[in-house]
Protein backbone atom coordinates (compact mmCIF):
# COMPACT_ATOMS: atom_id res chain seq x y z
CA UNK A 1 0.00 0.00 0.00
CA UNK A 2 2.26 2.77 -1.29
CA UNK A 3 5.16 1.52 0.82
CA UNK A 4 3.40 2.40 4.07
CA UNK A 5 3.62 0.06 7.01
CA UNK A 6 1.05 -0.48 9.73
CA UNK A 7 2.53 2.12 12.12
CA UNK A 8 2.39 4.83 9.44
CA UNK A 9 -1.20 3.98 8.54
CA UNK A 10 -2.22 4.12 12.20
CA UNK A 11 -0.55 7.50 12.71
CA UNK A 12 -2.16 8.92 9.55
CA UNK A 13 -5.56 7.59 10.65
CA UNK A 14 -5.26 9.14 14.11
CA UNK A 15 -4.23 12.50 12.64
CA UNK A 16 -7.13 12.40 10.16
CA UNK A 17 -9.62 11.65 12.96
CA UNK A 18 -8.25 14.47 15.08
CA UNK A 19 -8.32 16.98 12.21
CA UNK A 20 -11.64 16.05 10.55
CA UNK A 21 -13.54 14.26 13.30
CA UNK A 22 -14.97 10.76 13.14
CA UNK A 23 -18.23 11.84 11.45
CA UNK A 24 -16.48 13.47 8.49
CA UNK A 25 -14.09 10.58 7.69
CA UNK A 26 -16.65 8.44 5.74
CA UNK A 27 -17.60 11.44 3.60
CA UNK A 28 -13.95 12.13 2.83
CA UNK A 29 -13.35 8.47 2.00
CA UNK A 30 -16.31 8.44 -0.34
CA UNK A 31 -15.14 11.59 -2.12
CA UNK A 32 -11.60 10.22 -2.41
CA UNK A 33 -12.92 6.93 -3.81
CA UNK A 34 -14.99 8.72 -6.46
CA UNK A 35 -12.03 10.89 -7.41
CA UNK A 36 -9.65 7.95 -7.72
CA UNK A 37 -12.25 5.94 -9.67
CA UNK A 38 -12.70 8.81 -12.14
CA UNK A 39 -8.94 9.21 -12.48
CA UNK A 40 -8.50 5.48 -13.15
CA UNK A 41 -11.30 5.49 -15.74
CA UNK A 42 -9.67 8.45 -17.49
CA UNK A 43 -6.31 6.66 -17.58
CA UNK A 44 -7.95 3.54 -18.99
CA UNK A 45 -9.72 5.54 -21.71
CA UNK A 46 -6.41 7.20 -22.63
CA UNK A 47 -4.79 3.75 -22.89
CA UNK A 48 -7.63 2.57 -25.15
CA UNK A 49 -7.21 5.61 -27.40
CA UNK A 50 -3.44 5.07 -27.59
CA UNK A 51 -3.89 1.41 -28.53
CA UNK A 52 -6.44 2.32 -31.19
CA UNK A 53 -4.07 4.88 -32.70
CA UNK A 54 -1.20 2.40 -32.74
CA UNK A 55 -3.35 -0.22 -34.51
CA UNK A 56 -4.25 2.24 -37.26
CA UNK A 57 -0.64 3.17 -38.02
Amino acid sequence: MFGLGLPEVVIISIVAIVIFGPKKIPELGNALGKTLRGFKEELNSQDDETKAEQEHQ
